[in-house]
């Protein structure tokens, strides 16, 4: 499966599963992040990040996963679990703070009706 991140949340490792998350899901963009979302058959949250050698050397690269990986912490409690989530860095993401990207996902996890009532 992948490896356990949080209770009733998994982490996406295998390439078969971010492409059919990227095929069959809805995306929702902004400057700094993309999120790719897909209801799956399981009672759990699956959730990939991806960054791509557009987004600069490897150290710009990490930094993405990092601000991306700790935005998403802060808003997992609120997030509806029984989805695929694939985070696709931007060109941006490396240059911004973990409290932007966390505005951009809230935004585009609320227009995907994934953010339960109780959260910010």
């Amino acid at each position: 499966m992948g490896a356990l991140l949080l209770n009733n949340l998994v982490s996406l490792c295998k390439n078969n599963d971010f492409r059919r998350v990227y095929a069959k899901g809805k995306s929702y963009v902004s400057p700094v992040v993309v999120v790719y979302v897909l209801k799956n058959r399981r009672k759990i949250l699956r959730v990939g990040i991806t960054t791509s050698k557009k987004i600069g050397n490897a150290v710009q690269r990490n930094r993405s996963r990092r601000v991306i990986r700790e935005a998403f912490r802060q808003i997992m409690p609120g997030v509806k679990s029984g989805f695929d989530l694939v985070f696709v860095a931007r060109g941006r993401t490396p240059f911004v703070k973990s409290t932007e990207v966390q505005r951009h996902m809230e935004k585009q996890l609320k227009a995907a009706g994934l953010l339960l009532d109780g959260s910010q």
